[in-house]
């Protein structure tokens, strides 16, 4: 499959909520109980709790739903209210960019450009990889939520694709956003070593397209620092585009949100 990363292609959001008025006025409602019930709408296990989540959620549930699937829809339930509230911040990671934060640990601090937001990466690049027995599955982005208390919730999204409905989502470890620094040099911890290093990847002529594979939370966790540590430091590194900018023919459904590129230089 080739790569692209020429735009911002149609987001896990924009699937999950086709209509975007939906969308705010559940971001509204959530809040609004939140605030009346005392709940923290920032924790996502409390949050799934009110009863504006649920009755969004039982839209979605069919019959044959199987619980862990609810899970997920609640887990993107969460970070979709918290990116309507944050302003619909979406990031384009292409793939110099994304090479060069896989190759480079940046010297600064991790600092969110938005308290939550979407960074995309070029499709069919980074590939999630299990072990012999499960596919690969193509990562797309991954969302993140930073809670006032300072925790970081961050939702992995793969299988964004035209061919099936759905899309697969994987909530990483909650964590201090103060830890970003670390895993922004760190290792991968739970790599063994016949595994290789991080973002080294096992599918077939994987070193020849440039492919990356991803196996633990650390890398994903350490890919976000490092473009949080890159943004922060030089914000004019985030390039604004109009959702419609370089959109032909050809290639996948267009975002319909203005989007951020991140450009590297070298």
């Amino acid at each position: 499959m080739a790569l692209h990363d020429k735009y911002a292609r149609r987001t896990p959001f924009e699937l999950a909520f086709p209509d975007t008025a939906r969308a705010e006025a559940l971001a509204a409602a959530s809040f609004e109980e939140a605030g009346a019930r005392g709940v923290d709408a920032h924790e996502p296990q409390m949050f799934a709790t009110l009863g504006s989540v649920g009755a969004f959620l039982s839209e979605l549930r069919g019959p044959d739903t199987p619980p862990e699937a609810v899970h997920q829809y609640a887990a993107l339930a969460f970070h979709g209210v918290h990116f309507v509230r944050a302003g619909f911040p979406l990031y384009l990671l292409g793939s110099a960019a994304t090479r060069r934060l896989v190759a480079e640990a940046p010297s600064h601090e991790p600092r969110p450009p938005r308290p939550a937001g979407y960074l995309q990466l070029p499709q069919h690049m980074v590939w999630v990889e299990g072990d012999e027995r499960e596919v690969p599955e193509s990562a797309d982005g991954v969302f993140w939520t930073v809670a006032p208390s300072g925790l970081l919730h961050v939702l992995l999204v793969t299988g964004v694709r035209p061919d099936r409905p759905g899309v697969g989502v994987i909530p990483l470890p909650v964590a201090p956003l103060a830890e970003a620094e670390g895993w922004a040099s760190a290792s991968a911890e739970m790599r063994g070593e016949e595994e290789g290093d991080d973002f080294a990847s096992s599918i077939p002529g994987a070193s020849l397209d440039g492919l990356y594979g991803v196996r633990t939370a650390g890398e994903p966790l350490k890919l976000l620092a490092r473009f949080f540590a890159r943004a922060g430091a030089d914000p004019d590194s985030l390039v604004a585009h109009d959702p419609r900018s370089d959109v032909g023919p050809e290639g996948p459904a267009p975002s319909s949100f203005p989007f951020k590129r991140m450009v590297v230089d070298g």
